[in-house]
């Protein structure tokens, strides 16, 4: 009797499917730890996606134009895993088996840098959404930017599966609703319509009608459908991809299905099955292999090496020409995605800091960073900033910056008006930076930092180069009072490691805090970087310094009379307290006493340099004083015990500026008494 071919093939995609879960079954029982129930639950769904539409190089995941794929759940991780094994990336078996174990390539949520072809690092919910958000919107860009007439070679498509867990994050609705007003037409969003979460059946707290809410938000909705159907998912993704909207595919899929016991139930969800219904499992799938054994047959079957690279010769064949006949185009494309800064930026940097040396310009440094825009801006195009609301406070757009505007016909801007959505808006920098191409900066006050702070901290995870601008950065604020006011601000920002923070001074300092921000990237040093910028205006006091010192994170701003050899104390400042420092400094020379001033615009910076150059500044034997106006308990490490700490350890009041200030005695008044009192108790050098 003849072979029924489409019988084959449908044994085949089922054992494919089938893979799938076992691996992930089989991974989470060795580790005794993670979650099959959702791997197990969406094998139907991902068998089609990436075996009929997604265009990926398994040998070179890093190809420009391949789709991007976000595993937002990324609880289920042990999916993204089994998938990138077996469809041939550089990720053994024994990677697979050692999943969730120290130093392996497979942990417990997907981790960006660590495992072949994982494009963003999720496990927080909603956070892939927002991060899929801004890899379409960076595709969108660049395709607008590089494209020409024939030249299509920026045409690639973001998958992103989510959860219920991921739409119940408020999150999904600040990107999602973005997504809609851009038109990202090439943004796929899968939901995995399980109804469980850990807690069990989720219609006793999540009753939404989540089709009508994203519809509400301009995308186009489809389904649900059968998440199990292989060829309904098959042709719900071709419908998606004809669209001129996102999509949202509502797939419904029951967890840990194959599962005999454990199927559709809390029980699939957040831990290992147990050997006895790993063993139930097999046999009611039909998988006979030992753990981690998967059959030639399927391996073949699913090995996308061969598909992956002629779809990047296919590419390479579109954009050689394209290189040849717009060859500064191409040029600069390679540039940006490459990460390089313009080849002319140290020239640019020195300039700029000339000319505000010159200008000696009294701003609030709010002001002395869009100054810094101005030039910055103008010299590196992949700069794409934003602000959350609060274009006009935090002064993120320059002059010639034009506006995004997708109401009719795509407007590229590179200015992006995010709305009041602070959490969206850091994640989806964040998902603009992971893409390549531009480099993503945005902004708000310091105090809504708390809004986004989960992304800023994805961001110093991912080492990614996302610049966060935060003004009104303090008490200095004034009449808005404590709901707005920074107390404890600058100081978490500082611990959350890979994050730089500067809060600097002047206009000179804001130069070289912004070019640090941007020179951030490659493995060195690779980062998101925090600029805190006053809302008051702040005195230009320095003369000539040498900008290389600046960029240590600490230096001497002004030194004691007669030297550090006759100099009786220290003192430490940041940004708009500097000043109280330097007319402190002044009344105590009045008094015979000597003080050194360091401006330390950059704790974390500092913190980096070598010990000789951390001596020079803040030499031994000598008292120190910080003054900061925000929360002291940061502060001893540097003054220690021998020292004080000038700054606010409660919430802030609702007056003037100077008022403020005055009464939590942040004058120079206070310094000197402060000095003076040190040098009372016989501290001295």
């Amino acid at each position: 009797m003849p072979e029924n071919p489409a019988a084959t093939r449908s044994a085949l995609e089922r054992d494919m499917c089938n893979a799938l879960r076992a691996l992930a079954m089989d991974a989470v029982q060795k580790a005794n730890s993670g979650h099959p129930g959702m791997p197990m639950g969406m094998a139907e769904i991902a068998f089609a996606l990436w075996t009929r539409h997604l265009s990926h190089n398994p040998a070179n995941p890093g190809w420009v134009n391949r789709d991007r794929f976000v595993l937002s759940n990324g609880h289920g991780s042990m999916l993204q895993y089994a998938l990138l094994h077996l469809a041939g990336y550089d990720l053994p078996i024994q990677e697979l088996a050692n999943f969730r174990q120290l130093h392996s390539r497979t942990p417990g949520h997907p981790e960006f840098g660590l495992t072949p072809g994982v494009e963003t690092t999720t496990g927080p919910l909603g956070q892939g959404l927002a991060n899929a958000v801004g890899m379409a919107l960076a595709e969108k860009l660049l395709a607008a930017e590089f494209n020409r007439p024939g030249f299509d070679i920026i045409d690639h498509r973001t998958y992103v599966f989510v959860g219920d867990g991921c739409l119940m994050e408020g999150i999904s609705h600040e990107a999602a609703s973005l997504a809609g007003t851009w038109k990202l037409a090439k943004l796929i969003a899968i939901y995995d319509d399980n109804g469980i979460s850990i807690d069990g059946e989720v219609r006793h707290w999540f009753t939404d009608d989540t089709a009508a809410r994203f519809r509400a938000y301009r995308w186009n909705v489809i389904g649900p459908v059968d998440g199990h159907d292989v060829d309904a998912i098959d042709r719900a993704i071709a419908g998606a991809k004809a669209s001129d909207r996102p999509t949202l595919l509502v797939a419904k899929t029951v967890i840990g299905k194959g599962s005999p016991n454990r199927a559709g139930s809390e029980k699939a969800h957040g831990e290992a099955l147990g050997a006895d219904e790993v063993a139930a499992t097999r046999a009611a799938i039909g998988w006979p292999h030992a753990a981690f054994a998967v059959p030639p047959a399927v391996y073949a079957a699913w090995n996308a090496r061969a598909a992956g690279a002629a779809r990047e010769q296919a590419w390479q064949r579109v954009f050689a020409p394209y290189a040849q006949r717009f060859p500064a185009e191409a040029a600069e494309l390679q540039r940006r995605l490459r990460g390089d800064l313009p080849g002319n930026f140290a020239t640019v940097v020195a300039g700029a800091i000339g000319a505000a040396a010159g200008k000696r310009e009294t701003v609030a440094t709010r002001k002395a960073s869009q100054l810094a825009l101005e030039v910055l801006a103008e010299a590196v195009p992949e700069m794409l900033g934003g602000s959350a609301d609060l274009t006009g406070s935090n002064l993120t757009r320059w002059s010639k910056a034009a506006a995004l505007r997708t109401d009719g016909d795509l407007k590229p801007g590179r200015h992006i008006h995010f709305g009041v959505r602070e959490f969206g808006m850091s994640a989806i920098a964040n998902g603009i930076a992971l893409h390549g191409g531009f480099i993503p900066f945005v902004g708000t006050f310091l105090v809504f930092s708390d809004y986004g702070r989960n992304a800023l901290r994805m961001a110093a995870l991912m080492k990614q180069r996302v610049i966060f601008v935060f003004t009104h950065d303090s008490i200095g604020l004034g009449e808005d009072g404590p709901t707005h006011q920074a107390v404890e601000h600058a100081a978490t920002l500082r611990l959350i490691p890979n994050m730089d923070v500067w809060r600097p001074c002047d206009t000179v300092e804001t130069i070289v805090a912004w070019a640090h921000a941007l020179e951030r990237a490659g493995a060195k040093d690779a980062g998101p970087t925090s600029l805190l910028f006053s809302r008051q205006s702040v005195s230009y006091l320095s003369g000539e310094r040498d900008s290389s010192e600046v960029r240590k994170g600490a230096y001497v701003f002004a030194e004691a009379a007669g030297g550090v050899g006759k100099a009786k104390a220290v003192l430490i400042a940041t940004g708009s307290e500097v000043p109280l420092a330097v007319e402190a400094h002044k009344r105590l020379a009045e008094q015979g006493i000597a003080a050194r001033v360091v401006s330390m615009p950059s704790t974390t910076v500092f913190d980096k340099q070598d010990a000789a150059y951390k001596s020079s500044v803040l030499p031994e034997g000598l008292p120190r004083v910080a003054i900061e106006a925000g929360v002291t308990d940061f502060w001893w490490k540097y003054v220690r015990a021998s020292g004080a700490v000038l700054g606010v350890d409660r919430f802030g009041e609702s007056a003037p500026a100077g008022a403020v200030y005055k009464h939590f005695g942040l004058t120079s008044d206070n310094v000197v008494a402060t000095v003076q009192a040190l040098l009372s108790k016989g501290i001295k050098p």
